[in-house]
């Protein structure tokens, strides 16, 4: 038997109670978010017939997220860093603001204050095995025209899937495969690394158990992750995938979009080795940059708080 009890006038009363509409005090927008999500998990509960047991397995399984400090890694997983892009998008369009490099989401692993170069700048340490990568590209301004001083922030993973300062072996020194680089007087950036690996969620974590109970994987394609920024210009958010990667197509976090898969090309001609200062062959990938302008003289997508929220 399924009863339900949400259109009564009581369980209404009592969702206006909790959210804090009954009163003068407090925020009025937390009050109106509060009040429409409780709305939909009560309308569910009764919709779903979820049972107690239920509710507290959830509850259980979001105290494990949690103490595991996953929030940041469920969220890409549930589509929901996909779909604020895809709305993002659709307010540019609205806007009339085209977005010739496409955004895609950050993922929670950034780390603030890697070192600075102009121009090039190397992000292994050298003690990482790995086919060396040479990626490259000019920054581009609202107008199409190369932005000198454009800063580019560039970091990823190792062979083994994982990132400096989240290493749980401890091999990694502090920012290896971080750097900031400022674009040049002709608005080029170029960066020395190693061809990152894919990776998945922890095994056994609470994001994998939800994962697997939906029939799915947690498993990402190899990607390389930007954020590019410069006076009068919105900051990007974007991720390169690496070309050939099977799971290009079947990220669990959703973040491969048309547009953020390079060609890499295997570079083995004496003449490109000596002129990027190499021993050997190596892959290249070249990955030109366009920003877009200020709405109004705002940045209408810059989120200092998505850092905190994922730490």
């Amino acid at each position: 038997m399924n009863v339900t009890i949400f259109d009564h006038p009581d369980t209404q009363e009592f969702l206006r109670e909790l959210s804090g509409l009954n009163n003068s005090a407090g925020s009025a927008r937390m009050k109106e978010i509060t009040h429409r999500l409780m709305s939909d998990l009560f309308r569910a509960i009764d919709d779903l017939n979820i049972t107690p047991d239920e509710y507290w397995q959830g509850v259980a399984w979001l105290n494990d997220l949690g103490a595991a400090g996953q929030a940041g890694l469920i969220s890409p997983g549930l589509g929901v860093d996909h779909f604020l892009d895809e709305r993002l998008d659709a307010i540019d369009e609205a806007l009339g603001i085209e977005n010739p490099t496409p955004r895609t989401i950050e993922g929670s692993l950034y780390v603030a204050g890697a070192p600075e170069s102009t121009g090039f700048a190397r992000l292994d340490d050298g003690t990482a095995e790995g086919q060396t990568l040479v990626m490259h590209g000019v920054v581009h301004d609202a107008q199409g025209r190369p932005l000198p001083g454009a800063k580019v922030e560039v970091w990823h993973c190792d062979t083994r899937g994982f990132y400096s300062h989240f290493d749980p072996t401890g091999q990694q020194a502090p920012f290896n495969m971080r750097r900031t680089i400022y674009a040049d007087e002709n608005g080029r950036y170029r960066f020395r690394s190693i061809l990152p690996s894919g990776y998945g969620v922890p095994p056994g974590s609470p994001t994998e158990k939800l994962l697997s109970a939906l029939g799915r994987h947690g498993q990402r394609p190899a990607h390389i992750h930007c954020f590019i920024s410069a006076d009068g210009h919105r900051k990007l958010t974007t991720q390169v995938n690496i070309e050939g990667d099977p799971l290009i197509n079947d990220d669990f976090a959703y973040a491969t979009r048309d547009g953020l898969v390079p060609a890499v090309r295997e570079r083995s001609d004496e003449e490109s080795i000596r002129a990027n200062g190499l021993n050997g062959p190596f892959a290249e990938i070249e990955f030109d940059i366009h920003l877009t302008p200020l709405v109004d003289g705002v940045d209408n997508e810059v989120n200092e708080q998505r850092r905190r929220a994922a730490a």
